[in-house]
């Protein structure tokens, strides 16, 4: 957060946090990209965090967070694993736009949600709801792609009941917890500090 002009007497809300977390959507781009790059090296993880300048990292293993966990983030890494089973079972998916709109951006919200439910900090509830409404955003992008895919008849109707039961799973958990983190913001700040 260091250059990152705010006010420290007072806790960041969620806009606060967004304007932050979009100056860091570079580093999220050449993350995407040290991921695609590296996926298949047995190394990746220590390549990408020293790439990253991620330097703790390199030093000593850290512990498995708690939103691992969270049912949630289950329900968004089992989605990302059933689309990966789909690209299986028909891999001209891997080349159709629509389907790795589909899997990118799924994978973003498992993504968000992780970084959303690993900090129990009470001062950063704003960036937790910053987080999950990215993550509420990669969703429905994900479900624009569903449809994309039906309407292309590149998935069966079958398919996409169930994805989009997974789908609307998760989108429907991420606003269930936004609205439970905005009333405990108002609950600790008040309704004066609250912009949204």
């Amino acid at each position: 957060m260091a250059g990152f002009d705010h006010q420290p007497e007072r806790a960041w809300d969620e806009y606060d946090w967004e304007r932050f977390l979009q100056q860091q959507d570079h580093k999220t781009e050449k993350y995407m990209e040290l991921l695609e790059r590296y996926l298949d090296d047995p190394n990746r993880d220590q390549i990408i965090a020293r790439e990253m300048g991620w330097t703790q990292l390199l030093e000593k293993p850290t512990p498995a967070d708690s939103f691992e966990e969270h049912s949630l983030y289950r329900a968004a890494f089992a989605l990302t694993v059933w689309i990966d089973h789909m690209f299986d079972q028909d891999a001209t998916l891997q080349n159709e736009p629509s389907a790795v709109k589909l899997a990118t951006h799924a994978a973003l919200a498992s993504a968000k949600l992780a970084a959303a439910l690993s900090g129990e900090d009470v001062d950063e509830i704003g960036m937790t709801i910053a987080y999950l409404k990215r993550a509420l955003k990669a969703i429905t992008l994900s479900m624009d792609a569903a449809a994309a895919l039906l309407r292309e008849k590149r998935i069966a109707a079958s398919q996409h009941a169930v994805l989009l039961q997974r789908l609307f799973q998760v989108r429907d958990g991420i606003i269930t917890l936004i609205g439970e983190y905005r009333c405990e913001w108002r609950r600790r700040f008040g309704s004066e500090g609250f912009r949204g």
